[in-house]
């Protein structure tokens, strides 16, 4: 068996090892020429890539039922979620998630808005109107990004105002008193360009699926009052090469329901979030390109309040003290800065820069006010060998970093970190790329892990000024291929995970401080299948099958020898797009989570349980009703979301929405 395998393996990759007469037709349709920005920081095509890299288009994003980030790679990167009412959302890659609770500098996969850290690991405060793509490396990037990108990266990236000045206008309305209207416009007009989309959202609360435990009961308090998100680009072209651009983002929702288990189901308890963006780039190159550089200064604000009410709360809440609630909040101010500068020759790139980023958090249900800040400097370098058929990358980045809890203790601790990778990639011919891959990553401790001095709720926590960094190592290799309308990527990763930091309490709990208690291994599979039928067949209209994937064959924490929690064998996303077929377009989605260990805090046992898998199907069918050169166009939506009425539920205790309709017109001008 495995002898046959290895036949039908080589054999494959001497099949598309030979040029075919319509090689010249391939390479316009080919993936591996695709344009991206995230991997190296400067511009480069896919082929060039050692990692694994996958992008998420703008057709992708408008086929989709997603509302928010989460749900986008949910459904078309096949990445793990874990999803509570309440716009709350963690992502999941290769065993590593993102910190939904609190900013991006706790969890350890990262979430980048054009390039830049977005201060949230909530995925939900990240929305998808006005944007071009998402590209997603998926593994190790911290010597591109810095800290907490160990199991891979998602670059949201804004669009530009290009070709002539347009606006939209659409409204929908759905199951659940949903109601949405949103208003864009994009162009560009001589040297200035602009791009910008605003939507506001309001929904009562949702029923769950007739096929849970409560026949479809209503799910109360999962609604929310008014949900607004805008995004804006603004660029002026002064000199030709040289751009000053603006970049703008707000996600702002207010009264969202905190519903607490639905076998518990507390009625008014709710949220505030907000996360607040702006940004001032300059891009500029030589006449003959062979210098690039770019300059940056950003902010943000990612405010989160919740309420919690006493008096109707099933149980006494503790964050509360009287009747009416006494909020909680945590407040994060973000700065930083971003300067690099690329060398282009013909067959070497080098890219070196400074990044600086400061963290001010406050919190209320901790006495403490904390600050991070963070320095580094970085090199990234690629050589295209033998007709450019042979790339070596490599980089290395050196962060320095310091921690201070300015309140009540006024500690301040500080340390360090190198981060190398190295990447091999050998292009068979212009359709088939091996690759091969070693990177370091890590997440520094924060300000509590390091300076804490509080006693809070009768626990004093004092900080670990002798923690390290939690650290990974991963060795990956890969095969691309892309050939007439066929694009496919399928890779094995393997991640030594050491140094994970946890509270560790006294026996009487007067205590607790934090250490680095754990390792960890984790090892498996991910591919991404797509195929353009439209080529393969020579259609009119374009379909294309697709599907993502990852598996982990293991997945262990070393000193217990247990499957790590929270953590699926298996994700998967799969399905068909359709579009130009007589100003029709469709998609229909399947997303799968598999079976996971998780904690039983639902019931209090606090044993480990497992939840089981299940696959949630979703529809999108658009039609356009009216189009004129002169009045624009009209388009009719309609949005199935969980077709087969499934009762799942990405956490315990907190279902998902039932079969639900949505419906809409759009109008283009």
């Amino acid at each position: 068996m495995k002898k046959n395998f290895i036949i039908i393996c080589v054999s494959f990759i001497l099949l598309f090892s030979s040029d075919f007469s319509t090689a010249g037709e391939a390479k316009k349709v080919s993936a591996m020429d695709d344009i991206v920005v995230t991997a190296s920081r400067s511009k480069e095509t896919k082929k060039e890539l050692t990692v694994n890299l996958s992008i998420i288009s703008t057709k992708d994003i408008k086929m989709s039922t997603a509302r928010d980030l989460g749900e986008l790679l949910a459904e078309k990167a096949g990445i793990y979620i874990r999803q509570y009412p309440g716009a709350l959302t963690s992502i999941g890659m290769r065993g590593f998630k993102t910190e939904t609770h609190g900013n991006d500098l706790m969890g350890h996969v990262l979430i980048l808005l054009d390039g830049r850290r977005t201060a949230t690991g909530n995925a939900a405060a990240i929305m998808t109107k006005n944007v071009e793509r998402v590209e997603i490396i998926r593994g190790p990037a911290a010597v591109q990004y810095g800290s907490a990108a160990m199991g891979g990266l998602i670059n949201v990236i804004t669009k530009k105002g290009k070709d002539k000045p347009a606006i939209f206008v659409e409204g929908m309305l759905g199951s659940g008193g949903y109601e949405e209207a949103g208003i864009g416009f994009s162009g560009k007009v001589e040297k200035f360009d602009f791009s910008g989309a605003l939507t506001r959202r309001i929904m009562d609360d949702y029923n769950t699926s007739e096929g849970g435990d409560k026949n479809g009961d209503k799910f109360y308090n999962t609604g929310f009052n008014e949900k607004i998100d805008y995004s804006l680009n603004l660029g002026f072209e002064f000199l030709p090469g040289h751009r000053l651009g603006m970049i703008m983002t707000c996600f702002d929702a207010d009264h969202m329901g905190n519903p607490g288990y639905f076998t518990l189901n507390d009625k008014d308890d709710y949220s505030d979030k907000k996360n607040e963006t702006y940004d001032i780039i300059y891009d500029g190159q030589a006449k003959n390109t062979l210098f690039s550089w770019k300059a940056r200064y950003f902010h943000t604000e990612d405010d989160n309040k919740w309420v919690n009410p006493v008096k109707s709360n099933p149980l006494l809440n503790p964050w509360s003290w009287s009747d009416d609630g006494i909020p909680s909040k945590r407040e994060t101010d973000q700065n930083g800065a971003q300067g690099q500068f690329t060398l282009n020759l013909e067959s070497l790139s080098i890219t070196a820069g400074a990044d600086w980023v400061n963290y001010d958090i406050k919190t209320t249900w901790t006495p403490n006010k904390t600050e991070f800040d963070n320095i580094a400097g970085f090199i990234l370098a690629k050589a295209r060998l033998f007709n450019d058929k042979f790339i070596i990358s490599g980089g290395l980045r050196y962060d320095e970093y310091e921690v201070e809890v300015k309140k009540p203790s006024g500690r301040d601790e500080d340390d360090d970190n190198i981060s190398p990778s190295i990447g091999l990639a050998y292009l068979i011919n212009d359709h088939i790329k091996i690759r091969l891959n070693y990177a370091e990553a890590f997440r520094m401790p924060d300000a509590n892990n390091m300076a804490a001095d509080y006693v809070s709720y009768g626990t004093h926590y004092i900080g670990n000024p002798d923690l390290d960094s939690e650290k990974s190592k991963t060795y990956e290799g890969g095969l691309d291929l892309a050939f007439f309308g066929l694009n496919m990527a399928a890779t094995y990763f393997y991640t030594d995970f050491k140094d994970k930091i946890e509270t560790v309490y006294a026996s009487d709990w007067s205590s607790a401080t934090w250490e680095n208690v754990k390792d960890a291994t984790i090892s498996g599979f991910e591919g991404e299948l797509s195929c353009n039928l439209d080529i393969l067949l020579d259609l009119d209209f374009t379909l294309k099958p697709y599907a993502n994937f990852v598996y982990l064959n293991k997945y262990k924490d070393e000193e217990t020898r247990e499957d790590l929690k929270y953590t699926s064998d298996i994700t998967a996303s799969y399905g068909i797009t359709l579009s130009g077929l007589n100003g029709t377009s469709a998609s229909f989605n399947f997303q799968y989570t598999g079976k996971q260990d998780i904690t039983d805090y639902q019931f209090g046992t606090y044993d480990t349980l497992e939840m089981g898998g299940f696959t949630v199907a979703n529809a999108v069918i658009a039609k356009q009703l009216y189009k004129t050169s002169e009045y624009g166009s009209i388009t009719l939506r309609v949005e199935i979301k969980n077709i087969f009425d499934k009762d799942y539920a990405y956490v315990q205790g907190y279902p998902m929405p039932g079969r639900s309709f949505f419906a809409g017109l759009r109008y283009d001008f």
